[in-house]
């Protein structure tokens, strides 16, 4: 079964999206910064790490860059069984699911980002790696302070994130060490996230939340307040509201997909932090990490030599692909290429208003996932191919 896996913020690197800028799926730029209002090309391609590192430049950073990965995934027909997102990887995973829009999801990593930012400026908070602890002795020495300090991240086993106050994540650390803790990391953040102190960001999330729409999504998600899987959408914005004052508990969703069945994790966004965590975790699991377009074809091919993962989520295999829309309006299926038929690269097999769909993959088709005067969207999948290569 495989995870898609969205990172969250401290994974964002200058130029992260520089790589996409030829890509078809750059278009998620345009349509973000028109949403936006923000210059989020620039953000990708040009801005430095000191602008990056801003809570409100690297919440919708980061974010941006993993949907324009998936959708770029979408369009070879790579598809998972559940998705996981490691704290703002959250709202990734809901907009990959479909229990966000792309339009409502990116209007609320940016109301996140900046009610983030505002609270860290209002209440000074710092956070610190505590490596090589167990989580119950990590938790009795933020308790020991007597201070405003709480364990904000469970990360893998033996890596738990603490934030709070400086002086008493300071003191923390210290007795962490005292109990046998191999290191302890100070992280350079602007603010002590998961924990009480956005509680003021909190109570502004949530007026966003309550304005958007939560859809059914295509396949599970698991949330970060209590790692279990989540396919109730009424169930998502009470989820999303106490996130910010709860604790991440990666390290138990990643065992509980395992659980369910979870064999093969790709990490989609920048960075590979969330990979390095898995491995942690579990060593047997297959990882993958999508950054540029480059990896796509990396990972098909991993994928096909595979013997733990042959699947692409629950029904496309790696010998199958989707042809997707290239543009919104309506569609018409090629009525001389009927479901059956052979097709080279460059086929039509149908117009989404006056635009012809070429097929970029030879095969066969399998079947029409778009209905003849059908109004889809831009890279809505319309038809489901099997190729040239594939077994006989």
């Amino acid at each position: 079964m495989i995870i898609f896996t969205y990172p969250g913020q401290g994974s964002q690197i200058p130029g992260m999206g520089a790589s996409w800028q030829d890509h078809p799926s750059w278009e998620l730029v345009t349509e973000a910064s028109e949403i936006t209002g923000r210059d989020l090309a620039h953000l990708l391609v040009s801005a430095d790490a000191d602008v990056l590192r801003q809570t409100r430049n690297s919440q919708l950073a980061t974010f941006l860059t993993s949907l324009i990965a998936l959708d770029a995934l979408a369009i070879v027909g790579i598809s998972p069984s559940a998705h996981a997102g490691h704290s703002l990887g959250e709202y990734s995973a809901l907009a990959a699911s479909g229990a966000l829009s792309f339009a409502d999801a990116i209007s609320l990593v940016a109301e996140r980002g900046e009610a983030m930012q505002t609270a860290s400026e209002e209440h000074e908070g710092t956070m610190a790696a505590v490596l090589g602890l167990v989580d119950e002795e990590v938790e009795a020495a933020c308790k020991e302070t007597g201070g405003e300090v709480w364990v904000a991240n469970y990360n893998a086993v033996g890596q738990v994130v603490i934030a709070g106050a400086p002086d008493s994540v300071s003191t923390a650390g210290a007795r962490a060490k005292d109990r046998g803790a191999k290191r302890v990391m100070p992280l350079p953040v602007g603010g002590a996230f998961h924990t009480p102190f956005m509680n003021s960001a909190s109570d502004r999330l949530a007026k966003a939340i309550d304005k958007v729409e939560f859809h059914q999504p295509d396949f599970p998600v698991y949330a970060n307040v209590d790692a279990v899987a989540h396919t109730d959408i009424t169930e998502w914005p009470d989820l999303l509201r106490r996130q910010l004052c709860s604790p991440v508990r990666w390290c138990q969703q990643i065992k509980q997909t395992i659980a369910d069945g979870g064999d093969t994790f790709v990490e989609i966004g920048p960075g590979k932090a969330l990979t390095a965590m898995i491995k942690r975790i579990d060593k047997s699991k297959e990882t993958y990490q999508v950054n540029t377009p480059d990896d796509i074809d990396t990972l098909l091919k991993s994928l096909g030599t595979s013997t733990t993962a042959p699947a692409l989520g629950e029904h496309l295999y790696v010998y199958e692909r989707i042809i997707v829309s290239p543009a919104a309006g309506i569609f018409t299926s090629n009525e001389d290429l009927p479901e059956g038929d052979g097709i080279g690269v460059g086929s039509v097999i149908g117009k989404v208003g006056d635009q012809e769909v070429y097929s970029p993959f030879a095969g066969q088709i399998m079947g029409y996932l778009a209905h003849d005067t059908e109004r889809v969207f831009a890279n809505q999948p319309l038809a489901w191919l099997r190729t040239e290569e594939s077994p006989k």
